[in-house]
């Protein structure tokens, strides 16, 4: 577990590895804050998504209520022939969070995290529109790459 300090009240990042109601509703208040058009998840694919061992979930929490869920961040490793990969993605912090650093703790656990466990660089894509976010990344030490980013819908 990662701790600190945020205006003045203790704060935890956590690697949370098991499911519970309380993560499940924390997960579900989360996603309208970072995306219209994710659904929902059930109690059933929030353990199939935490069964993966490629995935690791991250949670900010207050020291006090850790079961308060105020932040979240998924890092996802795998083994190519190039080496060990490691990817950011679902970064969202609570409104009433936001500014207070906790983007930011939890993206540098991220990458202690990936760093301890053989990635040598971690990836991550961010809208142009989330000017925020695009800002913590780059003050966390991440650079925009040259490349074209490809999505096929299925």
């Amino acid at each position: 577990m990662f701790s600190h300090l945020v205006r003045g009240n203790p704060m935890a990042v956590k690697i949370v590895e098991k499911s519970s109601p309380e993560l499940v509703e924390a997960i579900n208040r989360l996603l309208p804050q970072l995306s219209s058009s994710a659904k929902p998840m059930t109690a059933e694919s929030v353990e199939a998504f935490l069964s993966q061992p490629s995935t690791h979930f991250f949670a900010f929490t207050p020291d006090d209520d850790p079961e308060n869920i105020l932040g979240m961040l998924t890092l996802v490793m795998f083994q190519i022939p190039t080496g060990t990969r490691a990817w950011i993605e679902d970064v969202v912090v609570s409104e009433e969070t936001r500014g207070q650093g906790a983007g930011r703790k939890l993206t540098e656990a991220a990458i202690e995290f990936a760093r301890n466990n053989g990635a040598c660089t971690v990836d991550l894509t961010s809208r142009p529109t989330r000017q925020a976010a695009n800002r913590l990344y780059q003050r966390v030490g991440f650079e925009q790459r040259n490349t074209n980013v490809y999505r096929f819908s299925c």
